[in-house]
């Protein structure tokens, strides 16, 4: 009797696991590093691109064709700014991460001879609150772990510097953290080098000993390594897979299996390299596309694609490095659509329309909310105050009201050159884009809808449509006490750009 018991609270116990595996789906964000707009087979504007023909992503097509496609999805400029605005739901002007992190209490920022750049928080996101410039926030891992999910890290992580809580995974709320720490790029994408431990720096990507000395790309080997974690998700209990791959970023090396193809095509050096870097991302998704189908996981699972910048862009409206992101201007650090326009696309089985567009705008704080309303996390209490709209609206086709504005804020320097970068706060509504830069004062006002390359800026026919935007930014920017650089010749605060504009 007592035994029989026993199997009926087993039964109920794993009926109870069931049911609520069912009632929550998984969740895989797949986030690519400085990928371009443009670089994919997947066109993200009207027409198709020449780009478009570069690139061979089957499964990011293959992807589209079973979800949504989003044409306006915005990240921030550069890396560490978006991943903690993805983990916190925060705009960048109020978690104050607004460069990239690396060492523990030092700036990132290069040298501006006329500006001093504020301090910023250089130590990211902590899960306690007695770090000093650090972000202390509740996460959305930790959101969905408190609510039965199993947390995955793995590939790159960039919350936090070195030496600080935030710059492991399994201190932000994940059960697992499978190669993430606190740089933003590999040491080496071949395991002959191992990663990049086998030289100086802090750039050595952890925990894959395992492949030392074998042929294995680090794209290969980070895919390897979640596909086994999920074979190990405990009692059906549905997963949050965090697949943050350290592709595309430099510094580039040959991956065998894809780049005679792109070498065969003229292409130099650099640009194989990255093609076929592309390439091997796109073997990623379609391989945990493939895993879901085998396992019987796909019906109950979200794919969340999505890029944290845009791409690394040489100097010139529309000049490339190696990624292209024209018709954007412009490239990663930069204000303009090149640097925050990424390519993004979600298939939730029974919820978007296979095949589907979205047109409409986006920004990456959304993420925060969107996925808890997805896994139906509900009355999430969490420390900070969310700034992030859930897009759930969108993915259902309903349609949103005009209107929503947009905030970009860097008030510090990346260290390239080129159009768009620099300290700026930017603003958008609708159609219409204002861009403010620190250092000259100067605004820049563009139509996206008809200019979606920046290449007309209209602030001087447009007066009033200027001051309505910088008096929008002004409030916003004011209402978060957002930081601003001050000017080494004066020791003054660059004014908010409302009152900069009054000063005229």
């Amino acid at each position: 009797m007592k035994n029989s018991k026993k199997n009926i609270l087993y039964t109920l116990g794993a009926l109870s696991a069931s049911c609520f595996a069912q009632n929550h789906p998984n969740v895989i964000m797949f986030m690519v590093d400085d990928m371009g707009w443009q670089d994919t087979s997947v066109p993200f504007w009207t027409e198709c691109t020449p780009f478009n023909n570069l690139y061979h992503t089957p499964n990011m097509e293959r992807l589209a064709a079973q979800g949504m496609k989003f044409t306006q999805a915005y990240a921030c400029s550069v890396s560490s700014p978006t991943r903690v605005s993805f983990l916190t739901g925060m705009n960048a002007a109020r978690h104050r991460v607004t460069n990239w992190t690396l060492y523990k209490n030092t700036s990132t920022d290069a040298r501006n001879p006329e500006l001093e750049f504020p301090e910023w928080n250089v130590n990211g996101i902590t899960p306690y609150g007695n770090l000093e410039r650090a972000i202390w926030a509740t996460t959305l891992p930790e959101l969905l772990r408190q609510s039965g999910y199993h947390t995955i890290h793995c590939g790159k992580a960039h919350f936090g510097a070195i030496g600080t809580p935030g710059c492991d995974p399994l201190n932000l709320g994940f059960n697992v953290n499978l190669a993430g720490h606190a740089t933003g790029a590999p040491g080496s994408y071949l395991a002959e080098d191992e990663f990049g431990n086998n030289t100086l720096g802090p750039w050595g990507v952890p925990g894959l000993q395992e492949f030392y000395g074998s042929d294995m790309f680090l794209t290969e080997a980070l895919t390897q390594k979640a596909l086994r974690e999920l074979d190990k998700v405990p009692n059906k209990e549905p997963f949050f897979l965090y697949m943050s791959h350290y592709a595309v970023h430099a510094p580039y090396k040959a991956d065998k299996r894809f780049i005679n193809k792109y070498r065969e095509q003229g292409l130099n050096e650099t640009e194989a390299q990255y093609a076929a870097l592309v390439e091997g991302m796109d073997k990623s998704l379609g391989d945990i596309m493939d895993y879901l189908d085998m396992n019987y996981l796909a019906d109950n699972t979200i794919i969340i694609f999505m890029s944290d910048n845009g791409g690394l862009s040489a100097n010139g409206r529309g000049g490339e490095a190696h990624t292209h992101n024209r018709p954007l201007a412009s490239g990663k650090g930069s204000a303009y659509e090149g640097g925050i326009r990424e390519p993004m696309i979600v298939k939730w089985p029974g919820v978007t329309t296979a095949a589907s567009v979205c047109n409409d705008y986006l920004i990456i704080e959304d993420f925060f909310p969107t996925i808890l309303e997805m896994t139906g996390v509900k009355q999430a209490k969490t420390i900070q105050p969310v700034d992030g709209i859930s897009f759930l609206p969108l993915l259902k086709q309903q349609q949103v009201p005009n209107g929503r504005k947009l905030y970009w804020h860097y008030p510090n320097n990346w260290g390239a050159s080129g159009p768009g970068i620099g300290a700026s706060s930017t603003i958008r509504k609708d159609d219409w884009k204002l861009v403010y830069f620190h250092q000259d004062g100067r605004f820049e006002l563009f139509n996206i809808r008809e200019d979606i390359g920046e290449h007309n800026d209209l602030s001087l026919q447009n007066p009033q449509k200027v001051k309505e935007l910088a008096k929008d930014l002004e409030e916003y920017l004011v209402s978060i006490d957002a930081q601003m650089p001050t000017y080494r010749s004066t020791e003054k605060t660059v004014p908010y750009p409302y009152t900069r504009l009054l000063s005229r």
